[in-house]
């Protein structure tokens, strides 16, 4: 649930990063700037820039639903989102058919995003028999998102009355709560950082409660979007993020930085100055947060108290302001004529500033907080390797081989700030290694789920680690910072014709006839194929098993020489979840030569992937070729049908 949940948040970036451009269009067109213009040319500018802010605005739900259903999709696939606008489209229509008066809002745009975005992931690659095959695969998904969408707002229709009675019930207690209602959104948004779920409960909040009904006599729902109408009630879930974010945690920096042993503060200073003016300029902290939210749980629980003290505070002296993106100077310049009292933000954040700064400084020098520039000497090696900031495929490099290495990462997803990881097992991940590539944190959240906290760079690393695992992560040619493992089997692994087996029988291809591009074009490794007539696969050599998939549809082998293959049986075999395969051996066992490893049930999954032809190949040869010695039908055990040369 909670990597559902975390997924969800991932996927709430791709519409709220839609925000800002609306927030700017919208304010630099409205009647107190530049419509406020005496000039026609002026007036008609900003008369577009205004109507253009607000059809972003006022279409946020399905802005929602699609970027949610691309967000959770596998693939990030066009197909998702357009099942997400038809799943929001036909929601809507079936709530006003039964009931004209219920209004789902942003929330009904998230429901029709995650069901299009689950389905998308289910029936992508459904398949039909040949006269129904036009509508398989991606064309199936918005067909059958249509009809389940039809039945769940049918049962919405009925359910929701009360249920929008009570979301509005809990809204306008913490609306009407005062300073004790902002208070208590304040501290839970810094309590959920840890996990990522604070986003979650911003879109509700931001998103869903309170009310507003403007000139034009259009209703408006959430925070950000009444503040940015005109709504005097509206800001105050968001004005107390401003002292925290461009005073406190900038405070907090600096305590860091005055506590950091005196020969290391020109190291670290840098940095600080980076993460400090990154959280005063674009109101992005968790690149702070994470630099003392594991070293001292306590200094993170005074920061949450601070921050719900912080939002009391601004509503009782009666600041309030508000933003598109996060509490930043840009947002606040931005925001200021439609402020209450903005000029109160200087001695609320100085105030605040010095709290921060008085609080971490002792807290870290009487607890011993290993903050950076604080490490024992032993700890030296983390500290950031500076030739990492200029060359990003160099940082994709290392981050993937510190995370275990491209064969225990099984997804690479991101949000603002982190890489939000799926291995295959958590502790393979190098926290120390990570650290040197300049990552903040890391976060184990379970035996398969790790976060690591990058920072706002994390788009442009996350996408060239997955350029990097399509082509198998070769070394660049100026990597130095190496873990500590032997890479013999990268450069001098080997194995005689006849000491390699063929692991099933079947007919032997060349690798290039995989009908899958990720194997036959090479990126994985150089190897065969197999398309197999019996379903047991054999250790084709002496060795170890070093890598059993959860969905038991692939193995990987590790022979006595350092020769590493992954064996897959058939494509698209993991969406079978291990139906049909039963395995043999465990990680880590000892094999011989011909050992069964796997069984699996060919007349079961034939008809349910596109193809059982078994990808072979080798993972660790560097400059090497795998050669066919043999084509055609082979029994497993069979040697000398293959060689590899250099």
């Amino acid at each position: 649930m909670l990597a559902f949940l975390q997924k969800i948040g991932k996927s709430l970036m791709f519409p709220i990063a839609t925000l800002p451009a609306a927030a700017l269009l919208l304010r630099l067109g409205s009647g107190d700037m530049l419509g406020a213009v005496p000039n026609d040319i002026v007036q008609y500018i900003a008369s577009i820039m205004a109507a253009s802010g607000n059809a972003i605005l006022g279409n946020l739900a399905i802005i929602f639903a699609i970027g949610i259903a691309m967000g959770l999709a596998h693939d990030n696939s066009g197909g998702a989102a357009l099942a997400g606008a038809i799943a929001h489209l036909v929601l809507v229509a079936v709530l006003g058919a039964v009931n004209e008066d219920l209004n789902m809002g942003v929330f009904g745009g998230i429901i029709g995003g995650i069901t299009a975005g689950l389905l998308y992931n289910k029936f992508y690659s459904v398949k039909f028999p040949e006269w129904l095959s036009f509508f398989g695969g991606r064309r199936f998904v918005p067909i059958i998102t249509s009809i389940t969408m039809a039945v769940l707002a049918s049962i919405l229709a009925i359910v929701w009355g009360p249920i929008q009675g009570g979301i509005d019930a809990v809204g306008n207690w913490l609306i009407g709560a005062g300073s004790l209602g902002v208070g208590m959104y304040g501290f839970l948004n810094r309590l959920l950082i840890p996990v990522g779920l604070h986003h979650v409960v911003n879109t509700v909040i931001w998103f869903d409660f309170g009310e507003f009904t403007n000139a034009a006599g259009e209703l408006i729902k959430g925070d950000i979007n009444r503040f940015l109408a005109g709504d005097p009630s509206a800001g105050h879930f968001q004005a107390g993020f401003f002292p925290i974010m461009m005073f406190g945690l900038p405070a907090a920096c600096l305590a860091m930085y005055f506590a950091a042993k005196k020969e290391k503060r020109a190291a670290v200073g840098g940095m600080f100055v980076s993460i400090a003016l990154t959280a005063f300029l674009t109101g992005v902290t968790e690149p702070i947060e994470f630099t003392f939210m594991f070293l001292s749980p306590v200094l993170y629980a005074i920061h949450a108290v601070l921050t719900g003290i912080s939002f009391a505070v601004s509503y009782i002296v009666g600041f309030r302001g508000g933003f598109s993106f996060s509490a930043s100077l840009i947002d606040y310049l931005l925001n200021f004529g439609l402020a209450d009292r903005p000029w109160l933000l200087i001695p609320l954040g100085l105030g605040f500033g010095a709290i921060y700064f008085v609080i971490f400084y002792f807290l870290i020098k009487k607890l011993d907080l290993k903050t950076p520039g604080r490490e024992d000497e032993e700890e030296e090696g983390a500290e950031v390797d500076s030739a990492l900031s200029n060359d990003l495929d160099l940082r994709a490099y290392k981050t993937i081989e510190a995370l275990g290495g491209q064969d225990n990462i099984k997804q690479v997803d991101y949000c603002t700030t982190r890489l939000r990881m799926t291995v295959i097992d958590a502790g393979q991940v190098d926290e120390k290694t990570l650290r040197q590539t300049g990552a903040c944190g890391v976060m184990r959240i379970s035996k398969t789920n790790v976060q690591v906290i990058v920072g706002t760079s994390v788009e442009f690393l996350a996408e060239a680690m997955k350029d990097r695992l399509k082509k198998g992560n070769p070394a660049p040619a100026n990597v130095s910072l190496q873990k500590d493992v032997s890479v013999i089997g990268e450069t001098e692994a080997q194995i005689s014709p006849d000491d390699f087996e063929m692991p099933m029988t079947g007919d032997l291809i060349p690798l290039s006839e995989v009908p899958d591009e990720a194997f036959s074009s090479g990126m994985m490794g150089p190897g065969f194929g197999i398309h197999p007539k019996v379903g047991t696969v054999h250790a084709p050599f002496d060795g170890q098993v070093v890598m059993i998939f959860p969905t038991k549809h692939a193995i990987g082998l590790k022979s006595d020489t350092g020769v590493e293959i992954l064996i897959h049986v058939g494509l698209d075999t993991v969406n079978l979840n291990g139906e049909g395969f039963e395995t043999l051996v465990t990680d880590g066992q000892v094999i011989q030569c011909g050992d069964p490893l796997l069984l699996v049930d060919l007349e079961t999954i034939k008809d349910k992937v596109p193809s059982i032809i078994t990808p072979v190949v080798f993972t660790s040869l560097v400059g090497q070729e795998v050669t066919l010695n043999k084509l055609g039908f082979q029994r497993a055990g069979s040697t000398n049908i293959i060689s590899i040369n250099k």
